[in-house]
């Protein structure tokens, strides 16, 4: 049985602890991405795998820009007035992919709420430019949810991506003070429809733990989300960008994160990735098969 007792403002636990983001993998990549003028996910959510998933020469970009235009409590992403469209972007993305020598590209992007597509387009045109850059080269794509915009949805998965993910990132709840302007639902049915456009291709969904939710409350979302056809299912611990962020509630050991994961074995979902360091694209490739 999985319990949930919650520690406000628990100091870190010695065993949450991630490499340090040097050596010549990670200078080269650093190097690539800034040259290209692109950005990624890793640096700018400050994902705290950054040094080790450089140094592997693996790496998430982050297109449309890098000031989205919602204000999650949770997301280190900066926010306000949206950057114009660059079109040229899914060219430098597909030539930064082979520069590193990817075989499985992973590409999400901020929200894009001034766009009546949601930024889908650029969604489409990326993993095209990607894949006729490098034959044979697999492309997951992390979007947001367009609005709710099935026409947006339908642009991104008529390019059949390797794997759809969407993270539904918390428990219901929680969304007025995690994921401000986003909806639960809006979420599960956007999952739902990628998989009835594309049944062959896997879906994926994620969540952030230690931001109060008790263990029932994560036991039902995944339920929620196998019930929404989703192959794939990472679960990790929030981790607190600043003191203007959402604070950490409670650090979630890692023997509980092995008790969802078991779980979400049992529920029957084709790979569940879980543990305090886990984040969306975490070992990415391998969740894929």
């Amino acid at each position: 049985m999985l319990v949930s007792i919650e520690s406000p403002r628990a100091a870190r636990p010695s065993w949450l602890r991630a490499p340090a983001p040097t050596g010549g993998n990670y200078r080269d990549l650093k190097n690539i991405i800034e040259r290209l003028g692109l950005h990624t996910v890793c640096e700018s959510a400050a994902c705290p795998n950054v040094g080790e998933c450089w140094n592997q020469r693996t790496a998430t970009f982050m297109i449309l820009g890098n000031v989205c235009t919602r204000r999650c409590g949770f997301c280190a992403v900066q926010k306000g007035a949206p950057l114009a469209v660059d079109f040229d972007e899914p060219r430098r993305v597909a030539e930064a992919s082979a520069a590193m020598g990817l075989r499985y590209a992973v590409v999400t992007s901020v929200n894009r709420d001034d766009r009546k597509d949601g930024g889908a387009l650029l969604f489409a045109l990326t993993i095209r430019a990607i894949r006729e850059r490098i034959p044979g080269c697999k492309v997951e794509v992390l979007v947001p949810d367009f609005q709710g915009s099935h026409e947006a949805m339908e642009i991104v998965m008529a390019e059949r991506p390797d794997v759809l993910n969407h993270n539904t990132e918390t428990v219901p709840r929680l969304y007025r003070q995690v994921r401000l302007g986003a909806g639960y639902e809006r979420s599960l049915d956007m999952l739902a429809y990628a998989k009835k456009l594309r049944p062959e291709v896997p879906t994926k969904s994620g969540l952030m733990l230690g931001l109060g939710e008790t263990a029932e409350e994560t036991l039902s979302v995944m339920r929620d989300l196998k019930g929404a056809k989703v192959d794939i299912l990472t679960l990790g611990q929030y981790l607190r960008p600043s003191a203007k962020h959402l604070p950490v509630i409670r650090y979630v050991p890692p023997e509980e994160f092995a008790g969802y994961r078991r779980a979400g074995v049992e529920m029957g979902f084709g790979h569940v990735e879980a543990g305090p360091l886990v984040r969306s694209s975490y070992h990415a490739s391998e969740a894929a098969g």
